[in-house]
């Protein structure tokens, strides 16, 4: 996992080293982030809001779903699993001297998830709050659209999630 992290790192450096660097998500602006994510417990579809507040950190907040079944003692369970976090991203366009077609960022999340499940599995459940990290990367397709790929730990989206971002 921490050798491909590196590769990403090292390959988006080497594509966009050369270029003017410059934060693709100015001040004050707000960008829309949704798609889907990797699981072992169904698919999550997650939406999320990022805000500038400074041109290397952004602010935000994400809101996720997903439902799975499972089988469990010769019976079929439906759970629902919902997903409510605030994260804080540090971009690293500025000290890499990226391009603004590529973001490349870090940061940390905290978050809050509540599953509901039938009452004869184990009923309702939440997890109290819980902190992860993400780290991550969008290719602007033009100036106002991305797509996007994050890898974190520690939270419902521990497998990585892709999207797309949009500057609004």
């Amino acid at each position: 996992m921490k050798k491909s992290l590196y590769i990403i790192a090292v390959a988006l450096f080497l594509i966009s080293g050369s270029a003017f660097s410059q934060s693709p998500l100015p001040i004050g602006k707000t960008q829309l982030n949704f798609g889907v994510g990797l699981s072992s417990w169904g698919i999550p579809f997650y939406v999320g809001i990022d805000y500038s507040v400074h041109p290397d950190i952004t602010i935000g907040g994400e809101l996720s779903y997903r439902s799975y079944h499972e089988k469990w003692k010769d019976k079929y369970y439906y759970h629902n699993v919902m997903g409510f976090s605030g994260n804080g991203n540090y971009h690293f366009n500025s000290l890499l001297n990226l391009s603004q077609r590529w973001d490349f960022y870090a940061g940390l999340n905290l978050g809050f998830y509540i599953w509901l499940s039938p009452n004869d599995y184990y009923g309702d459940y939440n997890s109290g709050l819980g902190l992860g990290a993400q780290i991550g990367g969008r290719f602007y397709l033009s100036k106002k659209v991305a797509l996007n790929l994050e890898i974190g730990g520690g939270n419902a989206f521990s497998g990585g999630k892709f999207g797309l971002s949009v500057i609004l």
